[in-house]
């Protein structure tokens, strides 16, 4: 099942392991439970760490748990993890020994102060490129937490499930019998789930294992795991200046990002690639990475509080926090995620096979969103808030040359509505005549842009009117000392090569006025 070529990278990636692993799987009479024997035979093969053993109990699908040291660690599969989640097995042995890119000290002390016990399903389809993100946090936390169980779940093994729960997206996180999230989330963003969901408790002061709410005091403080923050952070520290990077995720919105072909230099990359080369090269230095942290607030003086309650401060500190994908904010919006609203149609499209679906956006992303879910649904609508569609002419010529599609410009919608397991309309008001309409629809698409990730320095330097950061050509903001790179600025043409120069930009006026003061 994994060819030769995989198990030679497999021996090497597994030479890590320095305890015994176990994979124990159950019995089943399933048609495909030799698939799942053969894929965890194949592992042993790549390892004398790994042992595979039956558990002796029967399952009707192919299923399995992961054990450290005989002891079970509450990691568990429900079907065969191939495709995107065949690195999320991997991922999941390795962390079980310990290895990979662990939650630091902080980190594990937010988890291991939810309430337990926790029992936890993620209903994922191996064609999702977002699941294994979710499936992974949570197997760490549950690595982390002692009274954690978590499962990830095929959804071809759980169609009945599936129809009573009615999922319409996934990764579907499930809890007791209850959908508490649907659909793409980050590790923070799930914490904070959890943490709301569970409720927390006091932890000891040896559970936390000492660590200080204080992370120390630095030269540069990068905000933000983006291109510009990666190229800011590298810049300072090769200053000779001692620098912290804080970031909910190395990558931050690249980490979406599709094929990527105007990054001069690259012919093609993709984003999670160009992540994974951002990070390699940012700990190629001596940056001080504070990894899935969230700034609360920034102040004038330099002071940065992150959700969690630890601190730091900086001497200087480079805002290049990027931005996020914009949300309707619309009645029913949030309360049908997962069940009818989406934002990624590469995962959720096949949900809505031959059904009636809505794009909403007429930028770029949403023509490109329409013409890709063409192909899948029965029919699929359009809607633009403008007069004019936004995007590129050569997308909007080939999305009417589509039999299946129609645009409907200057509609703003005001509702989307359900029967309480799914959404069944779209309310919107048509501009040209102020007349209500109400589109009867399977699934809504939300394509309509991002917004800067500045609220945390909101009352700290000046924002325009659209939240941007305010900067002049050296990324100087309002406030002496705090400067500005990226998406999160004024700057215009948010490209990804643009951020790395602003980035650059940020440090060496940081330097500069550090060295020589600020003129002007």
């Amino acid at each position: 099942m994994i060819d030769s070529e995989m198990k030679s990278q497999l021996q090497e990636v597994f030479g890590k392991l320095e305890r015994p692993v176990k994979l124990v799987y159950d019995e089943s009479d399933h048609q495909n439970q030799h698939e799942l024997i053969e894929m965890l035979e194949d592992l042993r093969s790549t390892s004398s760490k790994i042992l595979v053993e039956s558990s002796g109990q029967s399952s009707p699908s192919p299923s399995f748990h992961i054990e450290r040291e005989s002891k079970a660690t509450g990691l568990r599969f429900r079907g065969i993890p191939g495709g995107h989640e065949f690195t999320s097995l991997i991922v999941a042995i390795l962390n079980t020994d310990g290895k990979g890119k662990m939650p630091d000290s902080g980190l594990r002390a937010r988890i291991r102060a939810l309430n337990g016990p926790i029992r936890l399903q993620t209903f994922i389809s191996l064609t999702c490129e977002n699941c294994p993100d979710v499936v992974q946090a949570l197997n760490q936390m549950a690595l982390v937490h002692s009274d954690f169980v978590h499962e990830m779940v095929d959804g071809a093994y759980a169609e009945s499930e599936i129809a009573a729960l009615s999922i319409q997206g996934v990764p579907s996180v499930v809890s007791e019998g209850k959908l508490i999230h649907s659909g793409r989330i980050h590790f923070l963003d799930l914490l904070a789930k959890l943490e709301a969901h569970f409720g927390t408790r006091e932890i000891a002061g040896d559970e936390v294992q000492g660590e200080s709410h204080q992370l120390g005091d630095f030269d540069v403080a990068v905000i933000g795991g983006g291109p510009a923050g990666v190229t800011a952070a590298i810049y300072s520290v090769r200053k000779g200046l001692k620098t912290a990077l804080l970031a909910e995720r190395i990558g931050g919105q690249v980490q979406d990002t599709k094929g990527i072909e105007n990054l001069i230099s690259v012919v093609y990359t993709e984003g999670p690639q160009l992540a994974e080369d951002l990070y390699k090269h940012l700990a190629s230095y001596p940056v001080t990475v504070f990894d899935r942290r969230r700034v609360k607030t920034l102040s004038r003086d330099r002071k940065i509080l992150l959700e969690g309650g630890e601190s730091l401060s900086a001497q200087s500190v480079i805002i290049a926090s990027g931005a996020k994908w914009r949300e309707l904010g619309v009645p029913g919006e949030k309360e049908y995620i997962g069940r009818g609203v989406a934002y990624c149609p590469h995962c959720d499209g096949p949900f809505y096979k031959g059904k009636k679906i809505i794009v909403v956006g007429g930028g770029n992303s949403g023509v490109e969103a329409a013409i890709d879910l063409a192909a899948i649904a029965g029919e699929v609508k359009l809607l633009e808030f403008g007069e004019t569609l936004k995007a590129d002419q050569i997308l909007i010529d080939k999305l009417k040359s589509l039999s299946n599609t129609s645009i409907i410009t200057g509609a703003k919608t005001t509702e989307l509505t359900g029967n309480g397991k799914k959404i069944v309309s779209l309310k919107y008001v048509d501009r040209k005549t102020d007349k209500n309409v109400d589109l009867e629809v399977d699934g809504v698409f939300i394509q309509i842009g991002l917004i800067p990730n500045s609220a945390f320095a909101k009352g700290a330097v000046e924002l325009s009117k659209f939240g941007e950061v305010v900067v002049d050509e050296k990324c100087h903001t309002s406030v002496p000392g705090i400067y500005a790179a990226g998406d999160v600025t004024t700057v215009p043409y948010k490209q990804i090569v643009i951020a790395m120069g602003e980035g650059a930009k940020a440090a060496l006026a940081a330097f500069e006025d550090r060295t020589y003061g600020r003129k002007g």
